[in-house]
């Protein structure tokens, strides 16, 4: 027995306009779940992890443990002329001058390799370390770029001649007198202490364009 339809109402085409449209809906729902789902890229190296996570930025690669012989190696291309933050975690346990590479041990030999992926040239670059976002890092906390050593060996880059550090009210170092330009590559190597260790602190990347 046929089951009687409302005048002008087809079960046939309403079933065939609904699976149409689920066909249409459904690889898109799919499609934003993965990439809501999909996890943040983090590089480790040695007992850290490395994250470029709040924008502006991208890291590339993260090699080494972080000492004199086997420094902390991460490469970038950063897009424009703007500052950018990495983040930096402990992933294994902290101990205070511990072995490098089996603890997060405060002493870290750095070295970033940065690709100048914007339009402008690059005539200074600035580095900022900070225990909390956003905030200077004072004295008191530990964190500096070698702030013990005053005749420092190890602070270099490929492209820049000469550099300054502040440590009061800031953590900061910055290359000056050259230049990186556009779609080049520039290295800075210095040395990151902090004799009271935390779990996650941040590095702020400054590159600096001609003014006038």
């Amino acid at each position: 027995m046929r089951t009687p339809e409302p005048i002008g109402f087809s079960l046939k085409r309403l079933l065939f306009t609904l699976g149409v449209l689920c066909r249409a809906v459904l690889p898109l729902l799919f499609s934003l779940g993965a990439a809501q789902a999909d996890p943040q890229k983090v590089w480790a190296a040695g007992a850290y992890s490395f994250s470029d996570e709040l924008g502006g930025f991208r890291i590339t690669g993260a090699s080494g443990i972080g000492t004199k012989d086997d420094p902390l190696v991460i490469t970038e291309e950063l897009n424009s002329a703007t500052p950018v933050t990495l983040t930096i975690r402990a992933i294994r346990p902290i101990e205070a001058f511990g072995r490098a590479g089996n603890v997060a041990n405060g002493v870290m030999y750095m070295r970033i390799d940065v690709l100048n992926n914007s339009s402008l040239p690059w005539v200074e670059f600035q580095f900022e370390l900070q225990e909390i976002l956003d905030q200077p890092s004072v004295f008191g906390d530990g964190l500096s770029f070698d702030q013990r050593n005053n005749n420092p060996d190890n602070i270099v880059s490929s492209n820049f001649a000469d550099f300054d550090r502040q440590f009061e009210p800031y953590d900061r170092l910055l290359f000056k007198n050259g230049k990186v330009d556009p779609l080049k590559t520039a290295t800075f190597e210095f040395l990151i202490t902090d004799y009271t260790p935390r779990w996650t602190f941040f590095l702020v990347q400054d590159p600096r364009i001609p003014t006038g």
